[in-house]
C-alpha cells in the first residue's frame, strides 16, 4: 500500500518563511502605526532584527513589503470569510466583515496605504497574491451585497459597486481613531456608532 507524505519543509525554509512572516508583521504594524510615506526599511529592519540587506533578500523595495502585508491582510480576510457561517443572513455576514476590519483598525492592525501613489499601486497589482485574494474577497461581499439587496436590506437603488467600495471604506475611516482619541468611548461603543451610520444612515428613524 502506497501512501502520500507531504514533503518535508527544511529546516532552513522554515527559518526564511519565519523570517519573511515577522518582516510582513513588523510592516503591518509599522504601516498602521505610521503610514507608508512615514515608514522606512531601516525601521523595518530594526523591528525585525535584521540588517537592511538581509531585508532586501526577501523583498527587494519598500512597496514590494507593503504589497507582501496587504497580502497577508486579504489572506486573513479570506479566512474569515469562509468561517463565517454559511446560513447566516447575508446582511448579517456583512455587518460581522465590517465589524472584523473596524476592530483590526482600532487595534492597530490595519496597514495605512496612500490612494495616489503609483509605484505602490503598481506593485500592488503586480502581487498576485493580493490581486487574487482581492478579487476573492470581492466577489464574496458583492454575491452578499446583492443577496441582501433582493431581501430588501439593503437598497436596491445603490449600485452594488458604491456600496461595496462604502463597506471597504470603513476599513480605513479616521473616525475610529478621532473617537478612539477623546478616550470617551469603548472600542464597542465606537464600533455600534460606525456600524449605525454605515448600515442604518443618519437619517432621524
Amino acid at each position: 500500500m502506497v501512501t502520500a507524505h507531504t514533503p518535508k519543509v527544511s529546516f532552513k525554509a522554515q527559518m526564511l518563511a519565519a523570517r519573511e512572516q515577522a518582516i510582513i508583521d513588523a510592516v503591518n504594524r509599522l504601516l498602521a502605526e505610521k503610514g507608508f510615506d512615514a515608514m522606512t526599511v531601516d525601521e523595518v529592519a530594526a523591528a525585525v532584527g535584521i540588517a537592511k540587506a538581509s531585508l532586501y533578500k526577501h523583498f527587494p523595495s519598500k512597496e514590494d513589503l507593503a504589497a507582501a502585508a496587504m497580502a497577508h491582510l486579504m489572506a486573513q480576510a479570506q479566512a474569515f470569510l469562509a468561517a463565517l457561517p454559511a446560513d447566516n443572513a447575508p446582511l448579517d455576514k456583512l455587518r460581522a466583515t465590517v465589524e472584523w476590519t473596524m476592530r483590526l483598525k482600532l487595534a492597530g492592525n490595519m496597514p495605512t496605504l496612500p490612494s495616489q501613489n503609483s509605484t505602490l499601486r503598481a506593485a500592488l497589482m503586480a502581487h498576485k497574491g493580493y490581486m487574487d485574494g482581492l478579487m476573492e474577497v470581492s466577489d464574496v461581499l458583492g454575491g452578499w451585497i446583492e443577496e441582501a439587496q433582493a431581501q430588501g436590506a439593503i437598497n436596491p437603488a445603490l449600485p452594488a459597486i458604491a456600496v461595496l467600495y462604502t463597506l471597504y471604506a470603513r476599513a480605513c475611516d479616521p473616525v475610529l481613531e478621532f473617537l478612539k482619541m477623546t478616550e470617551l468611548h469603548s472600542d464597542d461603543e465606537i464600533i455600534a456608532m460606525v456600524m449605525g451610520t454605515c448600515f442604518d444612515g443618519l437619517r432621524s428613524r
